[in-house]
């Protein structure tokens, strides 16, 4: 039987988002509209390029050690055309910052995504 932690990680490796992230879209379809349209005004507010962009975002969710952030991010910079070797890069860059071990939780949670792929 799987844990509640491998059940999660599996969940969050696929290409969509979690399944309680779709039901909150569902329940609250006017703040999740007004949340949408806020990522997208940000996305579009300065001059980076999207792949930048998409490895910037990694780059928060690695730092702020959101798991389910680290899935969606790497999905996304998979999206915007970021190779496996860049996503990795960015988190093999959180070493020196953030830890070896907390490097190492983030790169499972890409390996996550990536080895769905």
């Amino acid at each position: 039987m799987a844990t509640k932690t491998q059940s999660r990680a599996k969940r969050s490796a696929t290409n969509q988002p979690p399944k309680r992230f779709q039901q909150f879209g569902k329940t609250y379809p006017a703040v999740m509209k007004a949340y949408e349209a806020l990522g997208e005004a940000t996305q579009q507010a300065g001059p980076l390029e999207a792949k930048t962009r998409a490895l910037v975002k990694l780059a928060l969710a690695v730092g702020s050690w959101l798991e389910g952030a680290v899935h969606a991010h790497t999905r996304r910079a998979l999206a915007a055309g970021c190779s496996p070797e860049e996503i990795r890069h960015v988190v093999l860059l959180a070493t020196t910052t953030l830890g070896f071990p907390s490097m190492m939780a983030a790169l499972t949670w890409v390996e996550d995504v990536l080895n769905r792929k």
